[in-house]
């Protein structure tokens, strides 16, 4: 994966229970890549991954999401993971913080469960996603298109199935942000 991203400024809005090689990976390929990128989460200064069905590592947490401002970044990255997406949807800041990405038409990415928080800003409207295949009803429901492949690009929005396919992902997100920054 190439890519110039040195003036980019990415955040990764988690909460405790996030799928961990969904976080990580892609933070690893955008830090390689060169972008800035600021762990955030609601009420903690460190949140906890999960793996392979058991609690794993804490990881410190750059910024408190009172204090983001979704104006300082360049994307948003929305791991998944059942426990994280889920408190996610149901916080009003959180939600309101995915909001102003998609009304900005700025980047985001969203992997596994992480589209729960998309379906919650209420704007999927015949948008084409992919997810986990357990809320494929619910990304329906929520008017998007769901389709069954390791990458599906709408536009500002970057989804993927399951952690096989993170280095899909990783490799969209970096493509999509190099023509971000070029323009810069």
């Amino acid at each position: 994966m190439k890519g110039n991203l040195k003036k980019l400024k990415i955040a990764i809005l988690v909460c405790d229970g996030f799928e961990e090689r969904e976080m990580v990976k892609p933070r690893e390929a955008l830090k390689k890549a060169g972008a800035t990128t600021h762990l955030i989460t609601p009420n903690a200064k460190k949140v906890t991954a999960w793996l392979h069905g058991n609690w794993s590592k804490k990881y410190k947490v750059d910024l408190q999401l009172k204090e983001a401002n979704p104006v300082d970044y360049d994307a948003l990255i929305l791991p998944g993971g059942v426990i994280n997406p889920d408190q996610l949807r149901t916080n009003k800041k959180a939600v309101k913080f995915v909001d102003s990405f998609l009304k900005s038409k700025k980047i985001i990415a969203a992997i596994c469960h992480g589209p729960i928080t998309l379906i919650e800003t209420d704007k999927l409207q015949g948008r084409k996603l992919t997810s986990y295949h357990s809320i494929k009803t619910d990304i329906i429901n929520a008017g998007g298109i769901w389709q069954n492949k390791s990458v599906v690009i709408d536009k500002n929005i970057i989804t993927s199935r399951e952690p096989k396919d993170l280095p899909a992902f990783n490799n969209a997100i970096i493509k999509k942000l190099s023509k971000i920054n070029n323009r810069k």
